[in-house]
């Protein structure tokens, strides 16, 4: 056989494998601007924060009762704001939010970050008692189910309502045959409304370059009415967008699908203007340790076995770290503080004390323990590991269970940022899980953490290879490693397909 023809198979071979490799670097990679939300330009009361986790809290005790892009994309979020409420003259965030575009054509919504809750739902233009402007500076939307060319409502007979049903997030209405939810939260405030199905669209990034227009049909929930704390205009956004373990949460939908990997992770940065990151992947940093998910929980439930102050472990009665249908222990980024039960509130506080009785001066503020300190609080106070199942430890610095709250007779004033809970569940806020990297592996059903700068790049896994997500910025890139071992599989395959074009 002449040269020339022998070698058109394996230039054949190698253009097609090598064709693919560049599809294989070039999986979308979607993208969400995540912003900041509930700006305070001056401090805010303790009890404002409590009454705000309180109906936070409620919410989570209550609820206890298209075309497929391939896996391996990586949605990103990048954050903005603090998890510190008391900076003095600069604006800080308690919630964070982001933008989502739904329907056809899209409508923008922003819409609450919540890992505590599973539903994404939106205002509905025949929503009554909704806000209609909003004193975070954005303008509000009302998703217009009419006017969207692609928008169905879920019937009674859907099997994702029956399947909504079973986590008593649905209701139905006899008369219009809608797939309907009611939300209620302890203060009384609540949201009610129909389920939709319609497209929701995100950037898709091929390595550093957006590609717009990219969809997926997801149901979401449309609110017809609100009262309540969700009726205030100083704060309102358009909805929630929730990313709890539910199979109606966002995470769940789009995983379940491929378009996204059965993980997400987030690092929140805690000084400075604040920021972070927010990405469904998995963020890979040394020193990750993990610790399981409590099984049959709705929510983000770990074992919390011990706590430890200056390397003491307390004498805390192990009813306070039960876990059952009331109890527990919750990560929640929604929220601000951390609240304990009283069997671990009370030695945790005293612990603190006594480790820096002479020290620093205690003074009580609006009813909350407090230190006016004259130096840095790491040289004065002791570290705090939270020790969990697994044999993994929270390690937390003074900054992590200390808030600022501003100057007191010329000196600093920390105030404890550990509460005590209302009910009977730990419940561990941004204060503690900021300047860490925390991994929510639902394949696995574990969580992992690791302490991290939030404001340098993080490396993010997907199934297909890594990618480097830099905090704050919509920008990705593929990892060389990665692209050489794709790229030698490519060439093997080249090679293997040369051999049987030769051999016939």
């Amino acid at each position: 056989m002449p040269i020339s023809h022998s070698l058109t198979p394996m230039l054949l071979a190698v253009a097609v494998a090598f064709a693919a490799a560049i599809t294989t670097f070039a999986s979308p990679l979607k993208i969400l601007p995540l912003q900041r939300a509930f700006p305070l330009d001056e401090p805010v009361d303790l009890n404002e924060l409590r009454a705000r986790d309180s109906v936070r809290h409620a919410r989570i005790l209550l609820s206890k009762g298209g075309r497929q892009s391939s896996i391996g994309g990586v949605v990103n979020f990048p954050v903005q704001g603090s998890s510190d409420p008391f900076l003095i003259g600069s604006k800080t965030t308690m919630l964070y939010f982001t933008k989502v575009k739904l329907g056809s054509p899209p409508t923008e919504f922003n819409v609450q970050i919540d890992t505590g809750s599973d539903i994404l739902w939106v205002t509905c233009g025949s929503c009554s008692n909704c806000p209609r402007s909003s004193g975070l500076g954005i303008e509000l939307h009302f998703f217009d189910a009419p006017g969207s060319l692609t928008a169905s409502s879920l019937t009674c007979s859907d099997p994702v309502c029956s399947s909504a049903f079973q986590t008593t997030a649905a209701q139905c209405s006899e008369n219009s045959n809608q797939c309907g939810y009611s939300f209620r939260y302890g203060d009384g405030s609540g949201t009610s409304g129909y389920y939709m199905t319609d497209t929701f669209h995100f950037d898709a990034v091929l390595g550093e370059s957006l590609v717009a227009n990219s969809s997926a049909p997801i149901v979401f929930g449309c609110s017809t009415y609100q009262s309540g704390d969700l009726t205030k205009s100083d704060k309102a956004v358009d909805g929630i967008f929730g990313f709890g373990k539910g199979k109606l949460s966002v995470v769940s939908q789009l995983s379940s699908r491929g378009i996204t990997p059965p993980v997400f992770s987030h690092c929140l940065k805690g000084d400075g203007s604040g920021g972070g990151v927010f990405v469904l992947g998995e963020i890979l940093v040394p020193g990750m340790v993990y610790s399981p998910l409590v099984p049959s929980q709705p929510h983000y439930n770990l074992n919390l076995l011990s706590i430890s102050v200056n390397g003491e472990m307390l004498p805390i009665d192990a009813v306070a770290f039960e876990t059952s249908n009331t109890r527990g222990t919750i990560v929640d980024t929604g929220t601000t503080l951390t609240y304990l039960v009283k069997e671990a509130y009370d030695p945790f506080l005293s612990a603190i004390s006594s480790s820096v009785s002479q020290l620093v001066t205690p003074i009580m503020s609006n009813g909350e323990q407090c230190y006016l300190v004259s130096t840095s609080i790491n040289d004065m106070f002791p570290p705090v590991s939270l020790n969990f199942a697994g044999g993994a430890s929270m390690m937390l610095r003074p900054q992590d269970y200390l808030f600022h709250y501003g100057f007191y007779d010329g000196s600093s004033m920390w105030c404890i940022g550990f509460s005590q809970a209302l009910e009977e569940q730990n419940i561990l806020g941004d204060l503690v899980l900021k300047d860490k990297v925390f991994v929510y592996d639902l394949a696995r059903q574990r969580i992992g953490w690791a302490n991290y700068d939030c404001s340098m790049s993080v490396n993010v896994s997907v199934t297909s290879g890594k990618d480097i997500v830099n905090s704050g910025q919509p920008c990705l890139m593929i990892s060389r490693k990665d692209m050489v071992l794709k790229l030698f599989s490519s060439i093997l395959l080249a090679l293997l397909l040369c051999t049987f074009f030769s051999l016939t």
